[in-house]
């Protein structure tokens, strides 16, 4: 029998960080909640991450979900943006860590490709699609509809990030037992 989990999916942003909501129960996938958390333009970065901070973890608190799903930034020709975004998305990363939540990160192709079947779709495709896998999700901005696309991405991928995160966790055990045992060598 295959359980329920509760999957946040972010899409991050200074201005407007999108987040959707989702049950995923096996291949099934429910609509819960999505939104936007948004930061004063006016405020000098620091608090405006703050706003984003806290509002990210007003999120995970009152939603509980049980795996995380973020976004990873495209690196345009403005630099000055992309870093930006890199604060926005490092806040992203960081709430749902904080909380014990497991973490995933997925790029902007791989969710078009993933909810439309093309990793070069517009925001209306993605859109329209959100609408067809969650006929019942309610979004009034982009940025909700893209956290709900990474968010049925990860749906649709979270068994390999399972399998990799086991890798990942038996190699650095690996990795420790053997520093153990050549400190213990070079003691006796």
């Amino acid at each position: 029998m295959t359980s329920d989990v509760r999957i946040l999916g972010i899409d991050p942003g200074l201005r407007r960080t999108g987040w959707g909501l989702i049950v995923a129960r096996g291949t099934r996938l429910t609509y819960l909640a999505c939104g936007v958390v948004t930061s004063d333009g006016d405020l000098p970065l620091a608090l405006r991450l703050r706003e984003l901070h806290e509002g990210i973890t007003r999120v995970v608190g009152e939603h509980a979900p049980d795996e995380v799903a973020v976004e990873e930034t495209f690196v345009n020709k403005d630099a000055q943006a992309t870093l930006k975004l890199g604060h926005a998305r490092a806040i992203a990363l960081l709430v749902p860590a904080l909380a014990g939540l497991p973490v995933s990160e997925y790029a902007a192709n791989l969710v078009k490709k993933t909810v439309c079947g093309s990793g070069h779709a517009e925001k209306v495709q993605i859109q329209a699609m959100v609408r067809f896998l969650l006929p019942k999700a309610e979004f009034k901005v982009a940025d909700a509809a893209d956290a709900l696309a990474i968010a049925i991405t990860h749906a649709n991928h979270r068994g390999a990030h399972s399998l990799r995160r086991l890798h990942t966790l038996d190699q650095l055990q690996s990795l420790g037992a053997a520093r153990i045992a050549a400190a213990l060598a070079r003691q006796s």
